[in-house]
């Protein structure tokens, strides 16, 4: 016991020697302490080995001398890394000046700019005071054009007025969504002026076809918004507006009578455009195994005179510079003129070859291309307008109903149907 008494008598002293200040024990104890937690401060960050680290000590140990000189407040040190004092640097200095410099120049454009205005606040903290987080989003507005004049005629429901016409001038000419943003009233007004029509016109179209069956007007109707995804024209609208009727409205698998208003481009069509592949071997079947059927209802008076006009033409021009034919020869002659101006009526996308299961040599080859089955006239704008102008259309849509009705039993026959029943006549 007495050595390690005699250890602590001498340890101590050594201490005091090498770090005791001109002060009083009080503040040689407290410099003792400072020594003691410096030098272990330095021996826990050189064991670390991140630079770091290393960096942030050094900026600590700046930051620690210039707050280890002020006055001591009493109360005692804790232990481990020192706070660091941040003191502004010069960069943070100007820094502040600079903002200082924006917040003058900001309030001088504002100053500018609510002259020029005439209205606004000039400080940029009154402006931060007025925002209103819960507000709406900023909303622009579009100022509507003002509707064109009606000319003293009023709209009805059995006819178009011109200005429905009008508008879809210009919305070929103006086809952008801003341009019909701003004309919102006057493509309302047209919508509903076609609407009021469309209704109108099914009525006629009923009585034409008696399995046409009264549907909503948005069921019949084809919307004027396209589908721009996969398209090369970035046009948003048809600048046109088109209805079908059908035993299931526009969409289904049925035949169907087409009208389509658009100026200098109005007709009326029907039939089955881009059947799917079932039905197109079905259509093939019934031109190779029934063929007099067709000839039948393509050769139709009222069929021919209204969409195939130029098949008389031709068979005429096809007879001349020969010996007058008999009865029987003048038929096959109109036949093929008859054949021959659908098939070009279809032949958009027609194929090239003969379908497969066909010989090229089959002599209704022209018809077993086909992918189409339709047909159409144009019209004048005028029957859109005029007081008869749906009884025309329905004139027209009248001399299709059997071509519809053909196609229908070919690709959906009714319950009940006998397909074979009146064909015993057909030629093999």
């Amino acid at each position: 016991m007495p050595p390690s008494r005699k250890r602590k008598a001498t340890a101590a002293p050594a201490v005091v020697q090498e770090n005791a200040p001109a002060t009083p024990g009080a503040s040689r104890r407290r410099s003792t302490r400072i020594e003691t937690s410096a030098n272990k401060r330095s021996r826990y960050f050189e064991s670390d080995s991140e630079p770091d680290l290393d960096s942030e000590f050094d900026d600590g140990r700046a930051f620690g001398a210039k707050s280890a000189q002020a006055p001591a407040s009493g109360g005692k040190r804790g232990r481990g890394r020192p706070k660091k004092v941040k003191e502004p640097t010069p960069d943070e200095d100007d820094y502040k000046d600079e903002l200082a410099d924006d917040d003058d120049d900001n309030e001088e454009e504002e100053e500018e700019r609510g002259a020029r205005r005439k209205a606004g606040n000039d400080d940029d903290d009154d402006d931060d005071e007025d925002i209103d987080e819960d507000a709406p989003p900023k909303v622009t507005f579009i100022p509507h054009v003002k509707l064109r004049d009606t000319g003293g005629v009023d709209y009805a429901d059995d006819r178009l007025h011109q200005n429905t016409l009008e508008f879809l001038k210009d919305l070929k000419a103006n086809n952008q969504r801003k341009w019909l943003k701003s004309n919102d009233e006057e493509f309302r007004r047209s919508l509903k002026d076609w609407e009021s029509w469309v209704t109108t016109m099914t009525d006629k179209i009923i009585e034409a076809d008696e399995t046409i069956p009264e549907l909503p007007f948005k069921d019949v109707n084809f919307r004027i918004y396209r589908d721009i995804r996969f398209s090369k024209d970035p046009t948003p609208y048809k600048p046109h507006y088109g209805a079908a009727w059908s035993r299931t409205g526009r969409k289904g698998p049925y035949a169907c009578y087409y009208i389509h208003a658009e100026p200098g481009k109005c007709m009326v069509g029907g039939g089955l455009w881009h059947p799917d592949g079932e039905a197109v071997q079905k259509l093939r079947a019934s031109i190779d195994e029934r063929p007099r059927r067709w000839r039948r209802v393509l050769m139709d008076p009222a069929f021919r005179r209204t969409f195939l006009p130029g098949a008389a033409a031709t068979a005429k021009g096809n007879k001349k510079g020969k010996a007058k034919p008999t009865q029987a020869e003048d038929e096959d002659e109109d036949e093929k003129a008859v054949l021959k101006a659908f098939a070009a009526t279809n032949a958009e996308n027609a194929l090239k070859t003969k379908p497969k299961g066909f010989l090229a040599e089959h002599r209704d080859i022209e018809l077993l291309k086909l992918r189409n089955f339709t047909v159409m006239k144009k019209l004048p704008d005028s029957v859109f307008t005029s007081a008869r102008g749906q009884d025309e259309m329905a004139d027209t849509i009248r001399a299709m109903v059997r071509f519809v009705t053909h196609l229908n039993r070919i690709v959906m026959p009714d319950p009940g149907d006998d397909d074979d029943e009146s064909d015993e006549d057909e030629e093999g």
